[in-house]
């Protein structure tokens, strides 16, 4: 230990810290010489809780692993699901999952940076803006599914629900005012010079680190790393969807932020084309008895935070027997103690708020 050196505990309470996470940081003055994360305050053993429910009832469980982004966690769960018992959804739910999967992504990207704002000081008005913006994508789900947080939606072999006039009608009215609403973030934030001055050549995470400590996600294609498992390994019908993969130059908590503005616009279009491509059939399945899953399998997907892998280990009972979750939050949080060495106390709020990690998949 320096000496001289104090230890402050930052968290675990949520508007510190984004979640349960305990921040043990050791300073200098003020700046950080040490960052020791502290997880596990929000641990439900829900890869346990697997091995005593069917592969469909599992399904609830994986809307409160990224609880901002259940739908894309629903989607991966399923996924995998489907391919260790060699299904395939009928293509309507296929271009369905990737409409709600890339909503939600618009919904969880909205919330990362208003809230990354508040880190920095601008206390009200980008979160009541994305508040607002996010509101109407909730609305769409409500009318989707019936919910509003832990949509329920993804079903193995297809969905839930279908697309009824009502809904797409909103999602085409959504899709027009978001477009230009995105404009004002730019105005508000992008351009801003004191959330520059807060943000540029802040936590600049090298693309080497980033790599050996398994970040993904806009975290790490905001290091100029061209990767995003849509792209690279396609499922459903991103490789049918004209879009583009966001990446960032530097690294910094700017680039990061700028990098999940820059995908809400890719994700507008992909929900566009995919609305517009939305084939005729019926994507409902209903399951009246349980799967025998026998084998194991990996899938990733690309959720807002990054590759999300399920692993599921099955004996030919109702009941799983092994799953394992590979969550992006639990590799992004891996690398913040790097990041936050020798910063200011403010600027380490602002690398962990530019991470955006949610901690019930960190926890699990």
């Amino acid at each position: 230990m320096i000496k001289d050196e104090l230890v402050i505990n930052m968290g675990p309470q949520h508007p510190s810290t984004h979640g349960v996470l305990f921040l043990e940081l050791r300073l200098n003055g003020e700046i950080v010489n040490d960052c020791r994360p502290h997880i596990g305050y929000l641990h439900r053993s829900i890869e346990k809780v697997a091995e005593s429910r069917t592969l469909t009832q599992f399904i609830p469980f994986t809307d409160r692993l990224d609880y901002l982004a259940s739908m894309n966690n629903n989607l991966g769960f399923c996924l995998a699901a489907e391919r260790l018992l060699q299904i395939e959804a009928v293509r309507r739910a296929q271009y369905l999952r990737v409409i709600v999967a890339e909503l939600n992504r618009i919904a969880s990207h909205l919330l990362a940076i208003s809230t990354f704002a508040q880190d920095l000081g601008a206390y009200a008005t980008a979160l009541f803006y994305a508040m607002r913006d996010r509101q109407k994508i909730v609305q769409i789900f409500d009318e989707l599914c019936g919910q509003r947080l832990t949509y329920n939606y993804v079903r193995i072999g297809g969905v839930s629900g279908d697309m009824t006039p009502k809904i797409a009608q909103m999602i085409r009215d959504f899709i027009a005012s978001e477009r230009e609403i995105l404009k004002d973030y730019d105005d508000l934030l992008t351009h801003n010079i004191i959330f520059k001055a807060r943000s540029k050549n802040i936590g600049v995470l090298a693309q080497d680190i980033a790599l050996s400590y398994g970040v993904t996600g806009p975290n790490l294609r905001a290091t100029g790393f061209n990767w995003d498992v849509r792209k690279d390994e396609p499922y459903l019908v991103y490789d049918k969807l004209d879009f583009k993969v966001s990446l960032g130059t530097v690294g910094d908590a700017w680039d990061r932020y700028f990098v999940r503005v820059q995908e809400m616009r890719e994700s507008l279009k992909i929900v566009e084309q995919a609305l517009a491509a939305l084939p005729e059939g019926d994507p409902v399945v209903k399951v009246n008895k349980p799967f025998r899953p026998n084998g194991e399998v990996y899938m990733r997907t690309e959720s807002p935070r990054g590759d999300l892998g399920f692993y599921i280990v099955g004996n030919g009972e109702a009941f799983p027997y092994r799953l394992k979750i590979r969550a992006p939050s639990f590799s992004n949080i891996s690398v913040l103690p790097v990041m936050a060495k020798g910063l200011n106390v403010s600027d380490a709020v602002c690398v962990l708020g530019s991470l955006d990690i949610v901690m019930g998949e960190i926890d699990r």
